[in-house]
């Protein structure tokens, strides 16, 4: 969807049943199973991929590139690239996003706001195109 040739690999996994009390910065991909107290950031100038499954608990900011939630957020969250909720997801925060994809049974309770990226260029809408030179008409007939 984004040019992407490959998804990130996942080089850390926060386990289920492992409780991590403080920030966390990662590059490529980060996967958690456990709950984590504090923000979730990706760093580097590379594509990044955070998923925060199913028994997963958030209590912080999470950003990252590509987030895919199916567990519980409750902060603010941002997917520079895309954000997938997926049905047993649930934030509690606003939710910013460059695309959004929102299976059933997903819930946010809070605000959601497009990324405006400034680097991109502005929509070119086809009447704002040069004008092509019209053929000439044909004559009309006089009426009498």
């Amino acid at each position: 969807m984004f040019g992407w040739k490959k998804t990130p690999p996942i080089r850390t996994l926060i386990g289920e049943g492992t409780v991590i009390s403080g920030e966390i910065r990662f590059a490529d991909g980060l996967r958690v199973d456990g709950d984590v107290q504090g923000n979730i950031t990706s760093t580097g100038e590379g594509r990044t991929l955070l998923v925060i499954s199913e028994k997963a608990r958030v209590h912080g900011k999470v950003r990252a590139g590509h987030v895919i939630i199916n567990g519980t957020v409750h902060g603010p969250v941002t997917a520079e690239d895309l954000l997938e909720l997926q049905p047993k997801a649930r934030i509690v925060g606003d939710v910013k996003y460059e695309a959004l994809e929102m299976h059933q049974g997903a819930t946010i309770d809070g605000e959601l706001h497009p990324l405006k990226s400034e680097d991109k260029p502005g929509l070119k809408l086809a009447a704002s195109a040069p004008s092509v030179p019209s053929a000439p008409s044909a004559p009309q007939a006089e009426r009498g």
